[in-house]
């Protein structure tokens, strides 16, 4: 927690939290929307307003322990198009729409570096590429109720897929705790998150990160 004491690292982070969560949940919403579903824009999330995502719970949790979420949008799968095709794409979009956020942020900086001007700039750039791998990463592992799971059972038979669905209702959370907090000190979610948010970092950003 000592980067909180560092002005600029927390306001770094505030800035790529609001940005990343504004898109993450709007790309919900608006894929919804044109999928059929007229319920996001009933609920006023078809907006890149970031108090319409702002979750207290989740994105406090995100600005303080970079590990959290966003508003949930409300979405009904009954007034989509083709139900399974437009769910597995609305779950997917959010996290899709911080990977290019990312990659804008990470060659704009590439860019800014190699004129000599990216170093005043390296935190809010760091924060907004790293910010944006995390969400992406993290949503797209299959525990409910993070996107991956709805992907999942998107792409299931639908008996195995209603078989899933009761388990993760029963015990999604607790496995999800559990990845988060367990072992003490090295908790699994990082195990599972490290390789693929360095590549994409370097990738991106054209640096190794070290985390």
């Amino acid at each position: 927690m000592l980067w909180l004491q560092d002005p600029r690292q927390l306001l770094a982070w505030v800035i790529a939290v609001t940005l990343h969560i504004t898109v993450h949940e709007f790309a919900h919403a608006k894929r919804a929307q044109l999928a059929g579903d007229p319920t996001p824009e009933m609920n006023n999330r078809v907006t890149l307003n970031p108090l319409a995502h702002y979750d207290l719970i989740g994105t406090t949790l995100l600005l303080l322990f970079r590990m959290g979420w966003g508003k949930p949008v409300p979405t009904n799968p009954h007034n989509f198009r083709r139900p399974r095709y437009d769910g597995i794409m609305v779950a997917a979009w959010g996290g899709f729409s911080n990977l290019i956020a990312a990659a804008v942020f990470g060659v704009v900086w590439q860019v800014l570096r190699s004129q000599g001007l990216g170093e005043p700039y390296y935190v809010v750039f760091h924060s907004c590429v790293f910010c944006g791998l995390i969400l992406a990463f993290l949503n797209y592992i299959p525990i409910y109720p993070l996107d991956g799971s709805h992907i999942l059972l998107g792409l299931l038979p639908t008996d195995k897929a209603m078989r899933l669905e009761m388990w993760y209702h029963r015990f999604g959370m607790f496995a999800l705790l559990a990845i988060i907090v367990l072992p003490p000190g090295n908790p699994i979610i990082w195990l599972v998150l490290r390789y693929p948010i360095g590549l994409f970092y370097r990738l991106f950003a054209g640096l190794p990160l070290f985390f």
